[in-house]
């Protein structure tokens, strides 16, 4: 008799940038412009930075770890709890009415087909993991950035790589091993974004979508007969 073998099961895979692509805004920047609106930080020095930090984003020159130590100061002078009321009020103030429906439409059809999906964002697990669960999208499918929490505090520091071009794939790859440890094998996969920055991960997928690009994802995109698609609100 022949020998039994346990068949892996083989899933499609929907990966989604947050900012720009499911949002409208970009969560980050947004974070630091409402503790600024709040009066929780000095008005001109923290908009200073915040302001270049966003500026070397879109010219692709940030330094992403630089940048993510400079939000997690921030998170490191308050108590979690207090941080969690922060960042509940910021969501359904901020982040809610700039949940793009498009973004929302397609980001369901894929659940609705049975597709796993996954936000894969730049920005800090502090912001992402509370936005994605207004996505349905639970903390083990999400990717990004991960800042250091000891003794129910944060340090202001990472514990690994940004999220952030290349580390996009890192983090995948070190996820997709988990997945294969679990049974799960991906047959096909689709990666959505705005950004120059994650062509890395567009090349990456089977299926590049490019979604409101900039200017440079847009030349490539053509270039490479990628999709574009407008889901701006």
């Amino acid at each position: 008799m022949q020998a039994s073998h346990t068949k892996q099961a083989q899933k499609e895979l929907a990966l989604f940038d947050l900012d720009h692509t499911l949002l409208d805004v970009d969560s980050d920047y947004l974070w630091g412009e409402y503790i600024v609106k709040h009066k929780l930080v000095d008005e001109a020095e923290y908009r200073t930075a915040n302001q270049k930090f966003y500026n070397d984003y879109i010219e692709g020159t940030l330094d992403a770890t630089e940048y993510n130590e400079f939000v997690a100061q921030f998170l490191s002078t308050l108590p979690m709890d207090r941080l969690h009321e922060l960042r509940e009020a910021y969501i359904k103030e901020e982040i809610e009415p700039n949940i793009r429906p498009k973004a929302m439409e397609v980001l369901c059809q894929h659940i609705e087909k049975g597709h796993q999906v996954v936000i894969i964002s730049a920005t800090n697990d502090f912001v992402v993991s509370a936005i994605a669960k207004r996505f349905g999208v639970e903390a083990v499918n999400v990717l990004s950035t991960p800042l250091e929490i000891k003794n129910e505090r944060y340090t202001g520091k990472l514990t690994d790589k940004p999220n952030f071009k290349e580390g996009k794939i890192y983090h995948l790859d070190r996820w997709l091993d988990e997945q294969k440890l679990a049974g799960v094998t991906f047959g096909k996969t689709y990666a959505y974004s705005d950004s120059k920055n994650d062509i890395p991960l567009l090349e990456w997928a089977d299926v590049a979508v490019c979604v409101s690009p900039d200017e440079a994802l847009h030349a490539h995109a053509l270039a490479h007969r990628w999709a574009v698609e407008d889901w701006s609100i």
